[in-house]
Parts: C-alpha cells; structure tokens; sequence
C-alpha cells in the first residue's frame, strides 16, 4: 500500500530522509527537480516554449531547478517569480544563483498585462508547495488567475498553487492539466471536487527513505497492483468446487430482472464454487435460462423479494440489486437482518431501504459490505460541505454500521470501522452506467463466499472490477463501454494480476 501522507508528515520525511541520506536539503530538491524534468521529458514532446511560475518559497526553488535543467537540455526556458511578501528560503536562493545567466527571469511585483503567459506551450506551476495554509490574495492571486487563462498545457510541481493538501480549499487554485507530486499522493487528490485543479497525476520517485516512510503513521492508502496480488489466493490441483464457497444472491424483481443476471454471472466469473439466486418466481425461467450455471431459490411471490430463502449451507449473501422497495420486500429485508450473522454485501435497493428505514441499520451483520454510488451514500447520511467531510462521515458509517463501506466512483474509497481508508486506482467514466453496480454486487459477493476476508474481498473486488473495466475501456472505448463487458473481461482482469511482477 501506498501511505496518504499529511503535509507536516510529508515535509518530516523530508528531513529525515536528509538526516539519514546525510545530504543537504537542496541535494535532495536537485533530486527531486532531476526526477521531474527526466519524466517531463519523456511525456512531452516540447519544441516550444517552457515557462515556470515560481513562487520563493521552497517550491519556487523546485521550479528554479527545473527551469535550469531543461535549459541545460537545450529547451527554451523563461522563469517568472512572484515577488508577493512571502519570505525567500535558503534552496530558493541558491537555485535562483544558479539559474541566473542560464535561463530568462522576470519578477513579478504588480501586473502591467493582461497576457503574461502568453506563447508558451507548457507553463509550469511552482508558485507554492503543500505547506500552504491559507487562502491566496494579492498579487499571487492576480497571477494565478492569468496563469489559468494560459492556452498552454499547465504542469503543477507536487501540488497545485493554492490547494490545500489536507483541508478544503478557498481563493484562487491553479487549475493544472497534470500534477506530479513526489513520492506520496495528497489526500485531495482523491475528491471529485478537486478534479478541476489536479488534473490527472502521477507519483514521482525521488528516493524517500523508505525505512522512514514506514515507520510513519497513516490511516489513508493508496492500493497498488501488488498489493491485489498479494491478496489472490492462488488454486491447487486438488481443490474443487466445496472449496471455493456458496453463494446466496437476492436479486430481482419484475422488470428487473436484469441486475440479477448481471451480478449472478459476475459472482460466477468471480470463481464462486456454487451459486444460488434466489428470485420472484415470475422471474425464475428467464434467470435458468440466462445462467444455466446458477441454481434457483424461488420466492413465493410473483413479483419481487418477499420471503427468506434458506441459509444454511451459503457462506455469504448478496442483497439489493434490482429488488425493489415494496412494502413486503422491506420487511423480508428486516427479516433477513434479523435473522442471519452471516457476511453479506448490500446494494441498489437493500441501500434505499436501510436510508429509509435508519432503525434497520443496526441489525446490518458485523463484517457485512455496503457499496453505495453517492446519491445513495447521501441518502443514509445527509449531505455534506465538502468532499473532506463526505470522507468522514464515510468512516462515521463504518464504525456506526461495524461494516466495509465501499463509496463508489474514481478512486472509489474503501472504509473500515477502525478509520482506515483504502483508495483504488482502477476504472473509469466509461463504468459510469445502469447495471455496474450489480456487476461489483456479484463479484464481493463470490469473494466473501470464498473465503476471503471482508477488507480482502473489498479490495480484491473493486481492483477487479475497475481493471476490467480498464481493459474492457481500451478495446472497446469508454463510449460504448457496457456491465456484460466488464463481467467478459473479468479474466483478463484476473489475469493481468497474476502476471504482475
């Protein structure tokens, strides 16, 4: 896992990887400004003009560094540095000695033009780094806003100016196309509310002490590759279908029949050894017919979830895709909690009742996994101010319910009743579509059955369900992009995992 650093936890890493290292501080920022150019230069094809915005703090002294690196490579360079009040650090000073004569650098004190940036083909943003703790003003403020009017694509050292790391962020923001940030992602990375600055991003290794790293305290994470295959459980040739679970789903209701194939096929493409589906009885010949694999439970109404099926030889339940909100599915639901301890994974409508009917949530099975999109996460807690306090009340729910909390969308975030967070890097907008759901339903519901832990199969499952949705996106395109693709590509997804080094 990839720790989510704070910024007083960042800048202490910092000097301890100096103390350890036994380098100077403007070693490691030439380490840092190094790694940046290296990956600029192997991104871009720059055959125009490079601009760098500096502030004169210390990520003023990143781009000062960076401005003459690439002069050193040949490019056209010139440096702009706001001089706004703000005190000039020792690293500022030094790379700006060494940049003077090498590069071209105007001071920024008041603005006499409304196109400042104008010509430049990449523009560079250090103007400050994520030890900001205020909203900007002044000039800095004025700059910001020209620098975003640029049509010129715009590059953030580490974090964007004016964007706060760890808090919810006023004034003027770079809104950057790209950010590269050094060894560690910042928290705000993660919020949809802060897309419009970041931009995508990337990670930049520039040799933190690792030893440090780990010894610092996070309660925010980052899932890699590796870490999902650490988790897959590898089969052996005598195992056989006992060995891998049962799985019970409650799914489906007339006219929707749909989500229940879609997650019934998802869980079987997931590697459960026996599925059940337990479905409207008016729904039972199209879901033989469309999964010859499953076996049936078969409600005794014609129309929807009225009834608990029998439990006893299911080792996790899938609840809530396309079962509807009528009076006797609710209080089946309320039965079904009552009476089982078993893990279960809820969705869709499952959510919808339990916003409705808060009192059910505490009969919600210790371990269980609730994956609500954010319309249903609002509607069992409120809304919320910002993204950062969105997160909390993400962990508030987690705790309250003793449960696995998977917020879905980018960078879908995966919360545990201790307060630690899990964020995947997987999917994208092309998922964004009616039945996705069902499909992660199916695919959490076969991983719990198999026997893996409810934070193994959230993470497990999400990375899967993303990643296939990545390949499926990179064959298909994100446009035509549909829920039976993701289940097709799920073996590949699988597969792409097992060959990661």
């Amino acid at each position: 896992m990839i720790k989510i650093l704070t910024a007083t936890q960042s800048k202490q890493l910092d000097q301890q990887t100096i103390d350890e290292q036994r380098i100077a501080s403007i070693d490691l920022m030439e380490r840092a400004c190094n790694t940046f150019v290296h990956w600029l230069m192997r991104s871009y094809r720059i055959g125009g003009r490079v601009g760098i915005v500096c502030g004169t703090g210390n990520n003023g002294g990143d781009g000062l560094g960076i401005a003459r690196l690439l002069a050193e490579n040949a490019f056209n360079v010139s440096v702009w540095i706001v001089k706004g009040g703000v005190k000039e650090t020792e690293n500022f000073k030094i790379n700006l000695k060494n940049a003077t004569g090498k590069v071209l650098i105007t001071e920024i004190s008041n603005l006499e033009t409304e196109e400042l940036f104008q010509g430049c083909d990449i523009l560079i943003d250090a103007i400050f780094g994520s030890g900001l703790s205020r909203p900007i003003e002044g000039i800095y403020a004025q700059v910001i806003q020209q620098f975003n009017r640029a049509k010129a694509t715009k590059i953030s050292v580490d974090i964007p100016s004016g964007l706060m790391a760890d808090q919810p962020s006023l004034g003027e923001i770079v809104k950057a196309h790209r950010t590269l940030s050094f060894q560690t992602p910042k928290i705000a990375f993660f919020f949809p509310e802060n897309y419009q600055y970041v931009g995508e991003w990337s990670l930049l290794d520039i040799g933190l002490s690792k030893q440090q790293l780990e010894q610092i305290d996070s309660t925010n994470f980052l899932v890699t590759q590796q870490d999902v295959k650490n988790i897959l459980c590898p089969r052996t040739r005598f195992s056989h279908k006992g060995n891998f679970g049962h799985a019970l789903l409650i799914a489906g209701s007339r006219g929707k029949m749909g989500a229940c194939i879609l997650a019934a096929r998802a869980a079987l493409r997931s590697g459960v050894g026996l599925l059940t589906l337990h479905v409207p009885n008016g729904g039972n010949n199209i879901v033989q017919g469309a999964v010859p694999e499953a076996m049936t439970s078969i409600d005794p109404d014609e129309n929807c979830f009225s009834a608990v099926p029998t439990l006893m030889n299911v080792q996790a339940i899938g609840v809530g895709s396309g079962i509807g909100k009528e009076i006797v599915t609710v209080k089946a639901l309320e039965q079904l909690l009552k009476t089982c301890s078993k893990p279960m994974v809820l969705d869709a409508d499952a959510l919808n009742i339990l916003a409705e009917n808060p009192a059910l949530q505490q009969l919600i099975p210790v371990d269980s996994i609730l994956t609500p999109h954010p319309k249903e996460f609002e509607r069992m807690v409120g809304n919320w101010f910002n993204d950062f306090e969105r997160l909390e009340k993400q962990r508030e729910l987690s705790a309250k319910t003793k449960s696995v909390i998977i917020l879905k969308g980018a960078f879908t975030s995966i919360a545990l009743p201790d307060g630690k967070v899990y964020f995947n890097p997987t999917g994208n907008p092309g998922m964004a579509t009616g039945g996705s759901g069902d499909v992660l339903t199916g695919v959490l519901t076969s991983l719990l059955a198999q026997g893996y832990t409810p934070l193994q199969a959230a993470i497990l499952g999400v990375y899967l369900h993303g990643l296939a949705g990545d390949l499926a996106a990179r064959d298909l395109t994100m446009h035509a992009l549909t829920p039976t693709d993701l289940i097709n590509y799920l073996p590949h997804a699988f597969k792409n995992i097992e060959k990661e080094k």
